[in-house]
C-alpha cells in the first residue's frame, strides 16, 4: 500500500489524513526529515504560508523538500500548500520549494469573510466537484510544461506539472475524495515508474 504524507507543521493537517485514509491508503504526518524519507507522496495543506516557511526553516525542511521535488516524487499543495510548491509569488523576489513552474498570487479571492464554495469541473477528476475557497490564491500563469486541470471565471485553479499537483481550493474540506484519489493514483503511477526504470 502507498504511503501519503502530510506535512505538519501548521494548517489543515487532520483533514487531509482522514482523506487519504477514506480513500485507502495509508497516512503518515511528516513533521521532520525522517519522517519524509517513509513517504512515496506528501500533500502540502493549506493554511498560513508564512507560518509553515518559517516552522519549515526551523526544522531544516526546505532543502529535503526541494529534493524531494527534484527526485521527482509526488507533491501536492492545496491553498498555502500550492504557494510553498511555487517557482514564483507576485509582490515577493522569493520562492519557497519552487518546483512548480507557475505564478501565485496570494489571497486573491479576499478574506476569510469571503469564502465560498462553488461546483468546478476538472479535467480528469470531476465534473461538479465542491471546492471551497478561504482567503484562496490565484494561479496567474504557469510554463508550457503545466497542464491546467480547472478554472473559476477564467482564473486558473488547478493545475498539474508531472508528478505535481497544485489547487487554490481546499479538496480536503469535502466529503468529496476524488482529488485525493487522483493524487494517491499518481503517486501509484510514481511507483510504477521507479521499478521500470
Amino acid at each position: 500500500m502507498v504511503k501519503i504524507g502530510v506535512l505538519a507543521l501548521q494548517g489543515a493537517v487532520s483533514e487531509h489524513i482522514r482523506s487519504i485514509e477514506n480513500s485507502g491508503a495509508d497516512a503518515l504526518m511528516v513533521k521532520n526529515i525522517n519522517d519524509l524519507a517513509l513517504v512515496d507522496g506528501l500533500i502540502l495543506p493549506g493554511g498560513e504560508s508564512t507560518t509553515m516557511r518559517k516552522l519549515i526553516d526551523r526544522f531544516e525542511m526546505l532543502e529535503p523538500l526541494r529534493q524531494f521535488a527534484l527526485n521527482g516524487k509526488p507533491m501536492f499543495g492545496t491553498c498555502a500548500g500550492l504557494i510553498l510548491l511555487a517557482k514564483e509569488l507576485v509582490g515577493y523576489d522569493y520562492s519557497h520549494i519552487g518546483a512548480l513552474d507557475a505564478t501565485i498570487e496570494r489571497n486573491f479571492y479576499g478574506r476569510q469573510a469571503d469564502s465560498f464554495e462553488v461546483g468546478l469541473y476538472i479535467k480528469g477528476v470531476a465534473e461538479d466537484f465542491p471546492a471551497v475557497f478561504i482567503r484562496a490564491p490565484h494561479i496567474v500563469n504557469v510554463g508550457g510544461n503545466v497542464e491546467v486541470l480547472a478554472t473559476y471565471r477564467d482564473r486558473i485553479v488547478m493545475v498539474r506539472q508531472g508528478y505535481l499537483l497544485g489547487c487554490s481550493f481546499h479538496p480536503e474540506l469535502t466529503t468529496d475524495q476524488r482529488i485525493t484519489a487522483y493524487f494517491i493514483e499518481m503517486v501509484k503511477e510514481s511507483l510504477a515508474n521507479e521499478l521500470h526504470v
